[in-house]
C-alpha cells in the first residue's frame, strides 16, 4: 500500500491565543496517474463538534490522494466562551489564514461535514473557491439551537452559488433537507449527490465525479 507524505503546517501562537488548530497537507500518492492542480480542504471542528464533522474525512482525503489531489486537513479550533457570530468569524479567519499559507493561487474545493457545513458557508460567502462539497448539512442554522454548539442562532446564509456546490446526503437526510425548505437543497444551480452511505465508496467515486463534471 502506498502512503501519501503528510506535511504539517506551524503556526507561532502566544498563550494568550485561543486553543492551536492542527492542520496538514497531504500531498498526492506518487502512485497516481495524475497530478490535479486544485486543492482539496477538508474543514473540521473537534473541539467544537465533538468529533462528528470528522467522521470519515481521513479515509476520503487518502482515496483522494491516491487519485492525485492534495488536500489539506483543517481541524479548527477557537474560544470556548464566543458568541456564535464570534465563532464563526474566528473559524472563517483561522480557515483563510491556513489556506493562504498552504496552498498555490488555484482557490480549493471545500469539504465539510454537519456543523462545520456553516464554517465553509461562512468561509465561501466572502472568499474565492473553485467548489463546495456539503456532506450531512444541517436542515438549517436555527437547528442547532436544539445542541450546544450554538448559543444565538446564526441568519441563514443569502450567498449566490456562483461556483459549483453539491449537497451529499442519505436519501432520508436530503429528504429532510427539502421538508425542512433548506435553501441550498431547494436551488436548481446547487447539485446533489444521494448515497447510502456518506463514507462509502459510492461517496467516494460519485464526488469524484462531480468533480470532474465541473472540471476539477
Amino acid at each position: 500500500m502506498v502512503f501519501s507524505f503528510l506535511r504539517p503546517i506551524t503556526q507561532a501562537r502566544s498563550c494568550f491565543q485561543r486553543p492551536i488548530s492542527s492542520f496538514f497537507v497531504r500531498e498526492p500518492s506518487s502512485s497516481a496517474s495524475r497530478i490535479v492542480p486544485t486543492p482539496l480542504v477538508f474543514v473540521s471542528a473537534t473541539q467544537w463538534d465533538q468529533s462528528s464533522s470528522r467522521q470519515g474525512f481521513a479515509v476520503l482525503a487518502q482515496m483522494y490522494s491516491e487519485k492525485g489531489y492534495t488536500s489539506l486537513d483543517a481541524d479548527l479550533s477557537l474560544s470556548a466562551d464566543a458568541s456564535s457570530v464570534n465563532k464563526m468569524q474566528d473559524f472563517e479567519s483561522e480557515l483563510k489564514s491556513v489556506v493562504r499559507a498552504s496552498f498555490n493561487p488555484f482557490p480549493p474545493v471545500f469539504f465539510a461535514r454537519g456543523a462545520a457545513c456553516l464554517i465553509t458557508q461562512t468561509y465561501i460567502s466572502s472568499n474565492p473557491a473553485s467548489g463546495l462539497v456539503l456532506i450531512s448539512p444541517p436542515t438549517s442554522n436555527h437547528s442547532l439551537l436544539s445542541t450546544s454548539l450554538l448559543s444565538h442562532a446564526l441568519p441563514e446564509f443569502d450567498f449566490e452559488p456562483k461556483f459549483p456546490i453539491t449537497i451529499v446526503d442519505t436519501p432520508q437526510g436530503m429528504a429532510n433537507l427539502q421538508v425542512a425548505g433548506n435553501r441550498l437543497a431547494k436551488d436548481d444551480r446547487v447539485d446533489r449527490i444521494v448515497v447510502n452511505d456518506v463514507e462509502g465508496q459510492d461517496a467516494f467515486v460519485k464526488i469524484e465525479q462531480w468533480m470532474d463534471e465541473i472540471g476539477i
